[in-house]
């Protein structure tokens, strides 16, 4: 079970890196104002935060790929959550695309939930001593 939610992280956070890093360059690269209200940034600061977040996500997605600083990617999974969760359900930010929207805000939230439990960095397992064998 752990390993398929460590997939689904890895997964989760790679595609949402992704995301979010075309759309903040192609934002920077235009000109274009973003307005994402459910994050408390707007226009160019939007943009750039996107930017640098989409960035430190696939460092750390590379890092615990690696093994190593796989708390560093919990922490980063851990703040999407949160960012997620404030800013669409705990602020004042309505859906305003009716049941869909609202529908694909729940499915996000819910990959960024499994994402962080995936993410989180079980310790592991000792390696069982083996004894010597007697001839």
């Amino acid at each position: 079970m752990k390993a398929l939610l460590r997939i689904i992280s890895y997964l989760f956070a790679g595609v949402l890196s992704l995301f979010v890093l075309s759309v903040a360059a192609l934002s920077l690269r235009t000109g274009g104002e973003l307005n994402f209200g459910f994050l408390p940034w707007t226009g160019k600061p939007l943009s750039w935060w996107l930017l640098g977040l989409a960035l430190a996500g696939l460092i750390t997605l590379l890092l615990a790929l690696g093994g190593t600083a796989r708390w560093l990617f919990f922490l980063w999974n851990l703040g999407v959550f949160i960012l997620l969760l404030k800013g669409m359900f705990i602020s004042l930010y309505r859906f305003t695309g009716g049941a869909v929207s609202f529908k694909a805000g729940i499915w996000l939230l819910i990959g960024a939930l499994l994402s962080t439990l995936g993410s989180f960095p079980w310790p592991r397992r000792p390696e069982p001593v083996r004894k010597p064998q007697k001839y």
